[in-house]
């Protein structure tokens, strides 16, 4: 029981108070200083912020406040625990970056001139925050809870009404901030996008090799001894020829994948590879899970 409890802790809750604390000093250090905007529930709190100069820490915990009684009753528990301990923990280190800039402890990066560095700091911190938070398997609230509404009770595609609530709040700030700063924003949603993305997928990129052969003992044998990989041989028959072959799938790191081809090549020069983009690997010889 202890065992679980520890595991879960660093799985889970850990990745998901780092993530938002990574996310909320981005927000305070680079974002907000360059009056830049975000989406979701989190842009609204800036925006508002920006208009009234209310504390995006209070207000992002109040707009989420009737969504997590929403999200009770339309989706699973354990989803909205870790939704809520996102959010929270979202709020608190606001605050806790609130109070460190008032006291003059932490001094942020306002500019007036180099707003490209500012943007590339911006979506870069925002972007590891977010990956690692999605990564446990949290998220901060907002518009992730209205979007799995939706997909409950309309099955509108979750990616897609994200989207539309971003760009709704996104939007609506062409009417409080200049127009090149929304530009910027663009930006930013890009550069977060992306590193959201590579985190998500794992550092340890990976290619999946599907290779037709009709030497699929030899070419297996040659790859485990000379690559140390291991390899999977599913009998097959050719469709149109009638003759038997054998399919080997495959998964190599990026530093063995020309050298693969050669040893594939040296087997059976006419050998059909396809080469597929993996996310993450678990097993052995690449990312073990306890």
């Amino acid at each position: 029981m202890k065992i679980s409890f520890w595991k879960h802790l660093f799985r889970t809750v850990i990745p998901i108070l780092l993530g938002t604390a990574i996310y909320a000093f981005g927000l305070h250090m680079f974002l907000i200083p360059n009056q830049f905007m975000e989406g979701g529930v989190t842009g609204i709190a800036i925006l508002l912020n920006y208009m009234f100069d209310w504390p995006p820490s209070l207000l992002t915990l109040l707009i989420n406040i009737p969504l997590f009684l929403l999200g009770l009753r339309f989706i699973g528990k354990v989803e909205m625990i870790y939704t809520i301990l996102g959010t929270l923990s979202l709020s608190f280190f606001l605050w806790v970056m609130e109070r460190f800039i008032d006291s003059g402890m932490l001094l942020t990066f306002q500019t007036e001139q180099d707003f490209f560095l500012a943007t590339l700091y911006a979506g870069v911190t925002t972007g590891l925050g977010l990956g690692i938070v999605f990564r446990a398997g949290g998220t901060t609230g907002g518009s992730d809870i209205i979007a799995r509404i939706a997909y409950k009770l309309k099955h509108w595609p979750m990616g897609r009404t994200m989207l539309w609530i971003d760009a709704a709040v996104i939007g609506a700030s062409f009417f409080y901030i200049p127009r090149e700063k929304i530009l910027y924003t663009f930006v930013i949603v890009f550069i977060a996008t992306r590193i959201i993305d590579f985190i998500q997928e794992g550092a340890y990129a990976a290619r999946a090799y599907t290779i037709i052969t009709e030497k699929g003992a030899e070419m297996a044998d040659l790859i485990t001894r000379e690559i140390d990989r291991g390899v999977t041989i599913i009998p097959a028959k050719g469709a149109y020829s009638k003759q038997a072959k054998d399919i080997i799938y495959c998964i190599v790191s990026r530093s063995q994948m020309h050298r693969l081809k050669l040893l594939v090549r040296s087997v059976d020069p006419r050998a059909f590879i396809v080469i597929s983009e993996v996310q993450d690997v678990l097993g052995e010889g690449f990312r073990e899970e306890h």
